[in-house]
């Protein structure tokens, strides 16, 4: 018989332990359906050239996204829950600041989800993970960062300072997430798609991409809700592999 000590060691270390409970991934997609509808409706009609509609309905996405992880994040102990509801606000901050026509909108509007950048950094290392180390293939994101830049550059002006300092956090971002896998490893590549496409399309002269703002939104909304996700199993996994040894040892304990 494995000590209950070593058995808890042994669960957290490996973060595909426990296997999901029966009936979980139904209850997951559930609690997500509000935001996969909110977020088709919001593409919908942001490509139909409906922009009141779609200003309303970009409000909406990441209120739909904090309740689909206090449905499924249970139970909210720990800084994990916190810390993604924190950066979900973040990015709700940044969508409705975006709003706002002009450089000042721009600006505030990349602070906010820059801060949110940061909050799924420090997230991310709070999560059990294998390894530490970076895988290698990572090293696309500081690639990206140096040919997205220098290919931008000439033409950000004034906006140059803040740009660079957004593009090396996401990049970060993008990295930590990629070296977890998995969904957050999509996510966080989609997340550097997203604004990629976005940045093109505000600084690159002579940019003419017809699906600009399907692409931009459905890669972002996507990126967020498998984040999302991606946090929200390794939270319960985690919270799984610390209570079953602890029941196990309080029956052995009771029958003792």
């Amino acid at each position: 018989m494995t000590p209950a000590g070593e058995a808890t060691t042994e669960r957290h270390d490996d973060v595909t332990a426990p296997l999901p409970a029966p009936g979980e991934p139904r209850r997951t997609l559930l609690a997500f359906t509000p935001y996969i509808v909110v977020s088709v409706l919001h593409v919908v009609v942001l490509v139909a050239g409906l922009d009141d509609a779609a200003r309303a309905s970009k409000l909406l996405l990441m209120p739909t996204l904090a309740l689909a992880v206090l449905l499924t994040a249970r139970p909210l102990r720990g800084t994990v829950p916190v810390l993604l509801l924190v950066a979900i606000g973040l990015s709700w901050s940044g969508d409705a600041l975006l709003n706002i026509p002009g450089d000042v909108g721009f600006v505030v509007g990349l602070a906010s989800f820059l801060l949110a950048h940061v909050t799924y950094v420090v997230l991310f290392l709070r999560l059990p993970a294998r390894d530490r180390r970076l895988p290698a293939w990572t090293a696309v994101y500081a690639a990206w960062y140096v040919g997205f830049l220098a290919l931008l550059a000439p033409h950000l002006g004034g906006l140059l300072l803040p740009v660079a300092l957004y593009g090396l956090v996401l990049g970060v971002m993008a990295a930590f997430a990629g070296g977890l896998g998995g969904l957050l490893a999509v996510g966080g590549a989609l997340f550097v798609v997203s604004d990629s496409v976005l940045a093109l399309g505000r600084f690159l002269p002579g940019y003419e991409f017809a699906p600009h703002d399907l692409v931009v939104m459905s890669t972002y909304l996507a990126a967020q809700g498998l984040i999302t996700i991606g946090v929200v199993r390794l939270h319960r996994r985690r919270i799984s592999s610390v209570a079953l040894p602890a029941t196990a040892s309080a029956r052995t304990s009771s029958s003792a």
